[in-house]
């Protein structure tokens, strides 16, 4: 079982005329408000590796319009290096990113929230202590709590917390498969997708030759910590010529997934270069994420 591609592909692409996003776009988090798609995405210059996050908007979910300033930009001494990798989840009222900040300090999972994309409350570091990312926050309380996804190298933990400021109970829940094409390290995608028959969860893994390929993973909904099927097989590998060379060569990467329709629409990051889109059946990708072996 595969995505498939949508054949404009990429769907964003660096803006040579804008100092901020005239390298790389990418890793983008993915929101749906009001009809339509919202995409924060990462974005570099050519004259510096900071990254900043800027803001697209669709209606089909293939063609998009973008501002061309960010939304969210570095403050504070804990993101001096940039801000990556936004993944977005609306709880209440309230959207909630988590987000990479990468400073001196360290690599590190950051909190910010807004109503509207444009006006943030930061709520700084949320998961202190060693290098950590890939977070994503599941879209409602289990058993009265929050629950993030997050990755202490080279395993996708979770964590818990009551007032979405406080975490702790950390988890393991999986561990790179030697020998397969998740043998080097894995990471959370984009927030999980609620399903009858349990929590859809699109994973990235790595090869130990450094190949960046899309799994799925089945979670139970009471119980997150519990794996419910995990299929041996990848959904999306680097095919493109966009995926297989870029500012990071051989990647796809993806931080949010979009409900239209029938359909799930995977949003990614291409070689840390450009941004593409993949679609796939709900029911077909749910088969295969609780029966593929």
């Amino acid at each position: 079982m595969k995505l498939q591609r949508y054949a404009g592909n990429p769907v964003l692409a660096p803006v040579p005329e804008h100092a901020w996003e005239s390298r790389t776009v990418f890793n983008c988090g993915a929101a749906q408000t009001d009809g339509a798609v919202v995409l924060l995405y990462r974005a570099q210059g050519t004259t510096s590796d900071v990254s900043r996050l800027g803001f697209a908007v669709s209606t089909d979910g293939f063609q998009f319009s973008r501002l061309d300033q960010p939304v969210f930009e570095p403050a504070g001494e804990t993101e001096t290096w940039g801000v990556e990798d936004a993944r977005l989840t609306r709880i209440d009222d309230r959207w909630h990113m988590l987000y990479t900040a990468w400073s001196s300090l360290g690599i590190q999972v950051a909190m910010a929230s807004t109503t509207d994309f444009f006006g943030w409350q930061r709520h700084g570091i949320v998961l202190p202590g060693p290098d950590n990312k890939d977070a994503a926050l599941f879209p409602e309380r289990i058993d009265g709590r929050y629950v993030m996804f997050h990755r202490i190298p080279p395993d996708i933990w979770l964590a818990y917390s009551d007032d979405l400021t406080h975490w702790g109970d950390y988890r393991k829940i999986m561990e790179p498969r030697p020998g397969n094409w998740d043998g080097l390290k894995i990471g959370a995608g984009g927030p999980p997708l609620k399903t009858d028959q349990g929590w859809l969860c699109i994973y990235h893994g790595v090869s130990p030759e450094r190949v960046y390929r899309l799994g799925v993973v089945l979670l139970d909904l009471d119980d997150p910590s519990r794996v419910i099927n995990w299929p041996t097989d990848a959904i999306l590998e680097p095919n493109e010529s966009w995926e297989l060379e870029g500012d990071v060569p051989n990647v796809v990467f993806t931080c949010g997934t979009a409900e239209l329709g029938d359909d799930y629409f995977v949003y990614y990051g291409g070689a840390d270069k450009v941004i593409g889109v993949a679609t796939v059946n709900k029911l077909q990708l749910l088969r295969f994420a609780a029966n593929g072996s």
